[in-house]
């Protein structure tokens, strides 16, 4: 092994410096070492690669930034001039052989770590817009330098949700060549990469900036809308609110998405120290500035008060209207715009009085607490409602091509390109898809796939069979699937790989509010796709009898229930002549839903018991309480007349006619608990008789507790009218809170209950 020479020593020396440096915070010594020593513009000082700009640029050190970035550029300079003039006197040979030279070395900026990436790409993950400026300002190619990964600095930026990063870039980047860096190795778009994060409002940027990816497959076969499809919890369908955050949401106002572009800076002129002006009032003034933009906003807010009625659109099964491609591109945008509109649910002359309901309303959040973490939370859900929505509309009538119910089946195949790997050819055959290295020997030696191996590309294969509708009918969205009905009519014959329609995968997936939504669909569907069958015969009345692998209730009595009501919904929406329907196996759906509901019944009635004994335990406790003190007179009786000593005091009144109630409701829920422990146990009783037997025992035992303790306190107050006087409400109101806050915590499980019992269209009650 050479022996390292001084230049080496030199070398590692200044690593050892600036890493020194760099950890302390020393950033000055370290832009003087950049200054005095040209070779720390090249020196990787840390062991994955990174130079003292790469740790500036995670540090968010602007200026130091800004600073080393014109000392690499000054150096380079220098360099070049020098070369320049050894190259004009210079003979061929020797200009060939520094040619060769100047390869071996990268442009300082260009310099990456092990990962591939350069500090413009660190800048772009981290969103830092002046960085971003700062370095590729001067040097715009380095926004199409790929990493390890193929990522570009612009990719980067959408990967990570940086959107003024990513508009930024955008208008840095040469236009002719947007495109090439907006994929990544294996063939994701930046869309798919901003719907997948759930960045929507990057998203509708793209999509205005980049309609060429609008219908863009990525490598494994998905389109935007797939990935899109996939989000339940973006949409409000699918989201679960409390009734107090609903009232908030309903409240908060939203700005709808806009194309935007980058204006905040001048590319020539502007420098990293332009920063946004800092705050010209003290902190404490914040809740005064929330109030002014309460007003500003309101201000904003569009008054439509004229009720636009829709044009009935005919559905066209064969030539489906899906947003008239063909019509010229500002009228596709007019009709996007409509769709983004709001259905008016008052009168128009209502419209100012609603606005005013909800600017008091905003403006007492104001002053509660505009800035919380509650109201806070709720305003970034409603803006991923509404953007995803705005995203889903744009993507459907910004769509360049008929609907195709095999969308998303295959990748498309694609050209390469210079820059691009063999991830944009199409995959005509799953098994084309390469097996990994440390597979291969394997599979050689045993002839065979590893089952693994087979199970992926199985769920490959059926992910690319599913279509957008299907995709959004499992997980419950709603907004797509009408969304897609009023493009695309034909979309509702859409099967998958086991051909089941959108009716199927609704009720097998138990998603009610979309098969009601179907059922509101014209009449003719229901003689087509609700008299589908799948590949094994079955119907969706054999779907809705199998037992869920998701649970919609808690609780199993519950769920029981929930599981008889579902099935006798779906079963009286399906036309008569189609309830006995056999499927392959010789089964109707009332035998399947007795064969799999049997166990869970079971449980059912032994969760019933359960609670059954403990509630009736202390209903029989509470009736022999209040039957004592229904025999008792605080007080006494008068000698003379055999009438109540306090007979016309307002206490005794309420003692009397608390120890009745107590009494009688004690016994009532007593004797309901018992019929509930005799009764019988069929699947059918679980639909109503048993959750209404169950409420009735329930409410009369809280209301026998309540009287109860009333009932106490009013022979308690004759002990201590005197010591108390004024004071014994609150007293007693402190004494009965222990077993006020108990009572409170049943209340959920009470109002489940009641709430899944009385309702005529099935619920679920959170969202899986």
């Amino acid at each position: 092994m050479a022996a390292p020479t001084e230049q080496d020593r030199e070398v590692e020396t200044i690593k050892q410096d600036l890493f020194r440096l760099a950890m302390q915070g020393r950033w000055n010594d370290v832009v003087a070492t950049y200054q005095k020593k040209p070779k720390a513009h090249r020196a990787k000082i840390t062991r994955t690669g990174e130079t003292a700009l790469h740790i500036a640029v995670l540090d968010c050190k602007e200026s130091v930034v800004e600073k080393l970035v014109k000392l690499i550029n000054d150096g380079v300079r220098k360099v070049e001039a020098k070369k320049e003039k050894k190259l004009k006197g210079a003979s061929t040979s020797w200009r060939e052989e520094e040619g060769e030279r100047e390869e071996e070395f990268k442009h300082p900026l260009e310099i990456a770590n092990e990962r591939g990436n350069t500090p413009l790409h660190l800048a772009a993950s981290i969103g830092n817009i002046l960085i971003c400026l700062c370095i590729a300002r001067e040097h715009r190619e380095l926004v199409g330098l790929r990493n390890e990964e193929r990522e570009t600095p612009l990719f980067l930026a959408a990967l990570h949700g940086k959107k003024e990063a990513f508009l930024c870039l955008h208008d840095l980047c040469d236009p002719e060549r947007r495109y090439d860096y907006c994929r990544r190795g294996d063939g994701e778009t930046i869309l798919h990469c901003a719907i997948s994060g759930e960045y929507f409002d990057l998203a509708y940027q793209i999509v205005h900036k980049y309609d060429d990816f609008i219908n863009s497959i990525n490598g494994r076969g998905y389109t935007p809308l797939h990935l899109l499809a996939t989000k339940p919890l973006a949409f409000e369908s699918s989201s679960r609110l409390g009734w107090f955050n609903k009232i908030i949401y309903l409240f908060l106002y939203v700005e709808k998405l806009k194309e935007e572009s980058f204006h905040h800076y001048d590319f020539q002129q502007s420098t990293v120290h332009d920063k946004p002006e800092p705050e010209k009032y003290p902190k404490n003034y914040l809740t005064c500035v929330n109030f002014f933009q309460v007003l500003w906003n309101t201000k904003k807010i569009p008054v439509n008060r004229n009720k636009d009625s829709r044009t009935s659109k005919q559905n066209d099964l064969e030539n489906p209207k899906k947003g008239q491609c063909d019509a010229p591109r500002d009228e596709c945008t007019q009709s996007s715009d409509r769709v983004d509109e709001q259905p008016q649910l008052f009168p128009p002359n209502y419209y100012i009085s609603i606005e005013f309901i909800k600017f008091i309303y905003r403006a007492m959040l104001v002053v509660l607490g505009f800035e919380s973490k509650v109201i806070k939370k709720i305003q970034a859900k409603k803006e991923k409602h509404i953007w995803s929505v705005q995203l889903m509309n744009k993507l459907l009538y910004s769509s360049s091509r008929d609907y195709d119910s095999s969308a998303g089946s295959q990748p498309i195949p694609k050209a390469k390109e210079e820059d691009e790997t063999d991830a944009f050819r199409g995959i005509d055959d799953i098994s084309e898809i390469k097996t990994p290295p440390h597979m291969e020997d394997e599979k050689m030696e045993q002839g065979k796939t590893p089952p693994h191996m087979e199970d992926e590309k199985m769920e490959q294969g059926i992910m690319k069979k599913e279509t957008p509708i299907l995709i959004a009918a499992k997980n419950g969205i709603a907004e797509m699937v009408e969304g897609i009905l009023e493009f695309f009519p034909v979309a509702i014959y859409d099967v998958d790989h086991q051909k089941k329609n959108i009716v199927l995968l609704a009720v097998e997936h138990r998603q009610p509010h979309i098969y009601e939504l179907l059922l509101r669909k014209a009449d003719l569907l229901k003689d087509t796709a609700f008299r589908h069958v799948d590949k094994d015969g079955n119907s969706a009345l054999h779907l809705v009898a199998k037992l869920g692998y998701s649970k919609a209730y808690p609780l199993v009595a519950v769920q029981m229930q929930w599981e008889v009501k579902w099935y006798q919904f779906v079963r009286k929406s399906l036309p008569r002549d189609f309830l006995v329907h056999y499927n392959e196996a010789g089964k109707t759906g009332k035998e399947i839903f007795r064969e799999s509901h049997q166990e869970l019944a079971s449980k059912g009635g032994e969760w019933l018991n359960s609670i059954s004994n403990s509630c009736s335990v202390v209903a029989t406790l509470v009736a022999a309480v209040s039957f004592a003190t229904t025999a008792t007179t605080p007080g006494g009786i008068k000698e003379d007349s055999s009438k109540p000593t306090f007979e016309r005091h307002p206490g005794f009144l309420i003692y009397a006619v608390s120890s009745l109630i107590a009494l009688v409701f004690s016994v009532t829920s007593m004797v309901t608990f018992l019929a509930i422990l005799t009764a019988r146990r069929k699947m059918e009783d679980f639909e109503r008789r048993l959750p209404r037997k169950l409420l009735l025992g329930l409410t009369c035992l809280f209301i026998s507790i309540g009287a109860m303790l009333v009932c106490f306190c009013g022979a308690h107050f004759f002990l201590l009218k005197d010591v108390l006087e004024d004071s014994a409400f609150t007293v007693y109101a402190l004494a009965c809170l222990p077993t006020t806050i108990f009572a409170v915590a049943q209340f959920p499980f009470y109002f489940l209950l009641l709430w899944s019992t009385f309702q005529r269209m099935p619920r679920r009650y959170f969202t899986l």
